[in-house]
């Protein structure tokens, strides 16, 4: 098992660590909403802006908030839209989300989709950062 941050740190989580922008409304009441889904089927989540998580990836700030991202307990880094079919992989009756969405078609367009909700997820959630 890999060393995860202390804010992460459970020994109840058998498959990975969903790390989240802290800072999207969005994203938080997102995960808020499926926490304990998640945790049922062993994944644990954390915020991208917790103290060691950056120092734990290795990657820069502006990288680290650009995507949603799952470090694996064998301590792989996934991330964007690759989270959403590595999760409802595992997760047996989300599976035929992960078997639509791996198909060449509907593979592009989930990322298409989810790389402008990304780029566009502050103001979605209400805390845009464009200055008025």
């Amino acid at each position: 098992m890999p060393t995860a941050p202390p804010e992460i740190k459970d020994g109840a989580i058998e498959k990975g660590w969903i790390l989240y922008d802290g800072d999207c409304a969005f994203c938080t009441n997102w995960v808020g909403f499926w926490s304990g889904v998640l945790r049922r089927h062993g994944f644990g989540t954390a915020t991208l802006q917790a103290p060691s998580v950056q120092e734990r990836l290795g990657v820069s700030q502006e990288q680290l908030l650009y995507d949603i991202r799952i470090l694996t307990q064998d301590g792989k880094l996934v991330s964007g839209a690759d989270v959403y079919l590595y999760v409802w992989r595992r997760i047996w009756w989300a599976w035929p989300l992960y078997a639509i969405f791996s198909l060449p078609g509907f593979n592009g367009l989930m990322r298409l989709g989810y790389r402008w909700f990304a780029r566009n997820r502050y103001c979605i959630s209400g805390s845009c950062r464009i200055p008025h």
